[in-house]
């Protein structure tokens, strides 16, 4: 199909907004738009970061799936209790595929769900004393634990319990690490504001555990990585190409990370924030208390690849720098080789993408490499300021749809008819029923990683194994 122009764009919208009430259609309006490159702001052109419509069936998720499921779940050496019923904690365990290193419920808790197990006679007398009691069970039966965070479901916030107070008893008691985190899931508009909860908690009762203290060595290029949960071992693939142009990489947030690499960053030269939208409020905290700097990077596809290293590497000196180039050229012929053989059956495929936090921008320079258009990008709880950096990604009068309704995402891939769509588990079975190759975008399809040279060998021709057809060699 030859590639639509603006005015097929725009009508395409109006088609699609037909069948709404006339209140819902102009609301709905407000999110879907035509690109305009010429643009410097996306709020002249879509609204995002606005409570979904009632009945519209949205993809988002909740404040609590932000915190728990993002920024504090895949912190290892701590215990998160789902603070509420148990349903949230056991939705929410080892969903996302954050790898670590370590024992399963010895000295690392990931995969593991601890709940406080709310049942009515607790919403009408109260969980605080059932906390306490959960986290003086937890300090028996696993006691190498590093901190505990107390990850507070809807009932939480309507019935009032004193998580602080708790907090702070048993941090004295225990002489450990224990953090409040109001994630209620009812906050807000989506996951979004659980990641600005989940980063304030860390602000107010983690990252001063060690102002004033110099017991840790540094060094000029000392570096954190911020916002890269390990889904399938990103983080391990992306630090591989920092250690190798000559940084020191002494925290993860939080994929395969600890409390104390969380508590190190106050110490570190340079902030490298992946997934910009869950973790740019500490950043900025950090930059404004300690006078560090932060920049975005995006380790998807050769070409982000090198733009990304050369970026960080300007912070740094010549050494950095002649490093950043060395990186460049070793993997040169790795990648070179994996875009000569499947470049050529992939030009001129398109793709239409909907995801969280980073995804529908970061990957569009990765499908690029491999000769493919992106022809319709959105977010599911991304903020006009994510799309102020998605509008120049994109090609003019291509499709931007914010928190898409189900129907709405569906209409556009039948009348734009991509040969590959990227979303999330809830839209997989959907689009696959339909004949549309599919990729899970949000852990991988099961596979991974993604980010590095190590993973563009990976995202582009398979799944990781030599036996399994990845999607994108049946088109």
């Amino acid at each position: 199909m030859a590639a639509m122009t603006r005015e097929e764009t725009e009508a395409l919208i109006q088609e699609v907004l037909e069948v709404y009430p006339e209140k819902a259609k102009a609301d709905r309006a407000k999110h879907l738009a035509v690109n305009d490159q010429s643009l410097e702001k996306s709020n002249k052109c879509i609204t995002s970061n606005r409570k979904s419509l009632p009945g519209v069936m949205t993809i988002r998720g909740c404040a609590y799936a932000g915190s728990k499921g993002v920024v504090w779940g895949p912190i290892k050496d701590m215990i998160h209790i789902s603070h509420g019923p148990v349903g949230c904690g056991q939705y929410s365990r080892a969903g996302r595929r954050n790898y670590y290193v370590g024992t399963t419920g010895v000295n690392t808790f990931g995969t593991m769900n601890f709940t406080s197990d709310f049942t009515e006679k607790d919403i009408v007398f109260g969980g605080d004393k059932k906390l306490a009691k959960c986290i003086d069970e937890i300090e028996t039966l696993f006691p190498l634990n590093k901190g505990i965070s107390i990850q507070s479901e809807c009932p939480i916030g309507l019935i009032g319990d004193d998580i602080e107070a708790v907090s702070k008893v048993k941090n004295k008691e225990h002489n450990k690490t224990i953090v409040p985190v109001r994630c209620e899931g009812f906050r807000g508009v989506s996951q979004s504001l659980g990641h600005h909860i989940a980063n304030d908690a860390i602000r107010d009762w983690v990252l001063e555990n060690r102002d004033g203290d110099e017991s840790f060595p540094t060094t000029p290029y000392d570096v954190a990585v911020i916002g890269d949960y390990n889904i399938g071992g990103d983080a391990w693939a992306s630090r591989t190409l920092l250690e190798e142009m000559g940084l020191r990489v002494v925290a993860q947030w939080s994929g395969d990370g600890t409390i104390a690499e969380i508590e190190k960053p106050p110490k570190v030269k340079l902030n490298l924030i992946h997934c910009y939208r869950s973790m740019n409020y500490i950043a900025r905290h950090m930059e404004e208390k300690y006078n560090i700097p932060w920049i975005e990077y995006n380790f998807f596809g050769p070409t982000k690849i090198a733009e990304s290293l050369r970026r960080i590497a300007a912070h740094f000196d010549d050494t950095i720098k002649e490093g950043a180039e060395r990186v460049i050229e070793r993997y040169k012929a790795e990648y070179d080789a994996v875009i000569a053989k499947y470049k050529p059956r992939l030009e001129g495929k398109r793709v239409m993408l909907y995801i969280g936090g980073l995804r529908p921008r970061h990957v569009i320079g990765a499908y690029e490499d491999l000769g493919m258009e992106v022809v319709g990008t959105g977010y599911e709880f991304g903020h006009n300021d994510d799309y102020d950096r998605t509008i120049k990604e994109m090609g003019n009068a291509t499709l931007l749809y914010d928190d898409v309704t189900g129907y709405e995402f569906e209409e556009f891939v039948k009348r734009v008819q991509p040969d590959l769509v990227g979303s999330g588990i809830k839209e997989k079975y959907i689009f696959q029923k339909m004949g549309v190759p599919f990729r899970q975008m949000h852990s991988w399809d099961y596979s991974g990683p993604y980010h590095g040279y190590d993973g563009f060998a990976i995202f582009a021709p398979r799944y990781g194994h030599d036996h399994q057809q990845s999607l994108l060699e049946k088109l």
